[in-house]
């Protein structure tokens, strides 16, 4: 086992239990959208795809990159990925719940349109601490990232303002909130929502649907 490994299975135990929590605190919620419209809900054409898998297993995570359970269950979700990334297709869907929550997922999906989304993606979780929970604009930080990327301004800047973009994410959201989703982070597999206790119910969750 990795050190990332030994990492990600130590912290995943924070998440579950603000995942549980956040899922509890919803109430009934709205109801879950129909079994015709779940596939088409929650994998888009565009949707960002952090590994494609060779089998017809999905794993789904809706999130919110201000969001600290988030953050908290990052590092399990590239532990998931390390153990099943060959096999299961992790996919990534917006739901902005915090101030600069979509302004987050505006850079995620501009760095996106340059090949960058995983790089962006990990960069906001291990930086949340120095922009989240703000009450003014993050932009120029979300810019700097960029940079630091080394991706091209210009594009970055031209995709990041696009109307094109902001649908995107609110849509990703409108999906969510049709499916039932209230919090982040909220986790699919092959369309069931999960509530896992534990890192080794979702491990168990995930070989079964291997194995179906």
């Amino acid at each position: 086992m990795t050190r990332n490994l030994k990492l990600s299975v130590g912290l995943v135990a924070v998440a579950v239990v603000a995942v549980v929590v956040a899922l509890l605190a919803g109430g009934d919620g709205p109801a879950a959208a129909p079994a015709a419209d779940r596939d088409d809900r929650l994998v888009r054409a565009d949707s960002q795809v952090l590994s494609q898998g060779d089998s017809d297993t999905t794993f789904v995570e809706f999130l919110d990159f201000e969001c600290e359970a988030c953050r908290a269950a990052h590092p399990a979700i590239e532990a998931l990925r390390e153990m099943y990334g060959d096999r299961v297709t992790f996919v990534v869907r917006n739901f902005p719940l915090h101030e600069n929550s979509e302004g987050a997922a505006q850079a995620a999906e501009a760095a996106a349109a340059q090949g960058e989304f995983e790089a962006m993606y990990n960069l906001l979780f291990e930086t949340q601490p120095e922009w989240g929970e703000k009450s003014s604009s993050q932009r120029d930080v979300f810019f700097g990232f960029a940079e630091d990327l080394g991706l091209d301004m210009d594009e970055f800047e031209a995709v990041y303002d696009a109307d094109e973009t902001i649908e995107l994410i609110r849509r990703d959201k409108a999906d969510g909130m049709e499916l039932g989703v209230e919090a982040t982070p909220s986790f699919f597999l092959d369309g069931e929502q999960l509530q896992p206790s534990s890192f080794e119910e979702l491990t168990a969750q995930i070989d079964a649907a291997l194995a179906a």
